[in-house]
């Protein structure tokens, strides 16, 4: 393969119309989430993930396993969960299993603003998509999102 072969020109041009999705979506929830909620969009992401932690086995995110699922280094992860912790909305503590571990729960005060903030998400998500789809080169990647359904829903 050459630089002008035409696979990858079409590979590159469908990652960057990829990217382009990502960005606007992600800008469009930001400013909808800052504006409504004093939230980021990775704020929002990470109470979205420890939300969903349990009392089971495995149910406990680890840091390493918390900045995975936010696509965060770890040291970013623990910044933005330090920001949380000083805004009330989380809360950190020693596994009773291996002290060296810490995980995190999200507060009452943190749920009651992810509560609060998920109908905001939802609606920009849904608006930065419909926006896209009128879009020639944005419309099949649209359809693909709406396609999407979690790995728990698949059957």
């Amino acid at each position: 393969m050459t630089a002008t072969d035409p696979a990858l020109t079409a590979l590159s041009q469908g990652w960057c119309a990829l990217s382009l999705l990502h960005g606007k979506i992600e800008a469009r929830i930001e400013r909808a989430l800052q504006s409504g909620h004093g939230l980021s969009v990775r704020e929002y992401s990470l109470l979205g993930v420890l939300s969903r932690q349990h009392n089971g086995p495995g149910g406990h995110l680890q840091m390493k396993q918390v900045a995975d699922a936010v696509v965060l280094s770890q040291s970013a992860t623990t910044r933005l969960v330090t920001r949380l912790e000083d805004r009330g909305l989380l809360t950190r503590y020693l596994c009773d299993t291996d002290r060296r571990g810490i995980y995190t729960d999200v507060t009452e005060a943190g749920l009651a603003l992810l509560a609060e903030a998920r109908p905001t998400n939802d609606s920009a998500l849904r608006a930065a998509l419909d926006e896209a789809a009128k879009s020639p080169e944005l419309a099949p990647l649209v359809r693909a999102v709406e396609e999407l359904r979690a790995p728990a829903q698949i059957a």
